[in-house]
């Protein structure tokens, strides 16, 4: 048995194992097969790439219709075509494409839901914007239609959507005064049966980021373990955000470009946020955890950026994006 509870889709590989058996096989012997940093990063099994391009129809400043395209890499569907604000419209649409690479990829943490979590968040979000709306209010409108007058079928429970939206909210202080400079977004999603949102802290100072605090809201039924609940969430967060914040493998010639931690950055102890977990108490059957607190994670920060700098990061991971064109925390 493989211990290792951070491996996540990695483990459901068993290559390192096929190869101890060839290696002990040629020569005749037991055999113990160590690989090094950069065999484990240079011979690995990658996150999926995906591209998401969206319309959206707006009438009377209602948002009336919802288009998304995709494309993906070696997963088929890319999309998680009833993802919230699903069911809230009367007219949704969502194609996928999808292109085969040989370059190994399988499952990551919340597979799917972690690349479009961010892209359907962030993009309801310049919706709002247009309309002149507020993030968390405009949320909750969707949430009541989809209750009270769905435009088609509804995966997810409005009303425990709406509490995660009002019950981080209010442990946030949105729309309350916050220190000069600093700035809040909104994120949440549903997945694995658990429902998650998240708000952002953030400031961004001559084009730098800093990630004040994440209040994150769960609803994912009865919890068990409390300690071991909040675990996961914290885990989900400070995985999803160093991934947002920094990761990126770039390939040339067929081979990965980053072969250790000097070239491929991860989020150090000093710019980790503080984090706040809030549990929904109520009756209904425990559901997952393990993955459900990384995807709304990225929107709330992109959001909270935007608010920040009038910048839209459209692009993961946020270090490509120069955050220093509009800055106006000196206003």
């Amino acid at each position: 048995m493989t211990r290792i509870g951070g491996g996540f889709g990695r483990r459901l590989r068993n290559d390192f194992v096929m190869e101890a058996a060839q290696v002990s096989k040629a020569v005749q012997a037991p055999v113990n097969v160590i690989w090094t940093r950069e065999d484990d990063m240079t011979g690995g099994i990658y996150r999926p790439v995906y591209v998401y391009h969206y319309k959206a129809g707006i009438k009377n400043r209602s948002l009336t219709s919802w288009y998304l395209r995709s494309a993906s890499v070696n997963s088929g569907n890319g999309t998680r075509q009833d993802n919230f604000p699903a069911g809230a419209l009367d007219n949704w649409q969502v194609d996928y494409n999808n292109y085969q690479s040989p370059i190994t990829t399988g499952a990551w943490r919340a597979p799917n839901h972690n690349f479009v979590a961010f892209a359907d968040e962030c993009f309801l979000d310049e919706i709002i914007h247009e309309l002149g709306k507020d993030p968390l209010e405009f949320r909750l409108e969707l949430c009541e239609k989809a209750k009270t007058n769905p435009g088609g079928p509804v995966r997810f429970d409005p009303d425990r959507y709406a509490g995660v939206l009002k019950l981080a909210a209010e442990k946030a202080g949105w729309g309350e005064s916050k220190p000069k400079g600093v700035f809040q977004g909104i994120g949440a999603h549903f997945s694995f049966g658990t429902y998650v949102a998240q708000v952002a802290d953030v400031s961004v100072t001559d084009g730098k980021l800093k990630i004040h605090k994440i209040t994150c809201a769960v609803d994912c039924g009865i919890v068990i373990n409390q300690n071991g609940a909040e675990n996961q969430i914290e885990g989900s967060i400070m995985d999803g955000l160093s991934h947002a914040w920094y990761g990126e493998l770039t390939f040339k010639d067929g081979q990965p470009e980053q072969a250790n931690f000097n070239t491929y950055k991860v989020m150090r102890i000093n710019e980790a946020p503080k984090v706040e977990v809030h549990f929904v108490k109520n009756e209904e059957s425990p559901m997952g955890l393990g993955e459900p607190g990384l995807p709304p994670l990225a929107a709330a920060v992109g959001n909270a950026i935007f608010k920040a700098t009038g910048i839209r990061v459209r692009e993961l991971p946020f270090s490509k994006t120069d955050l220093s064109v509009k800055d106006k925390n000196s206003g």
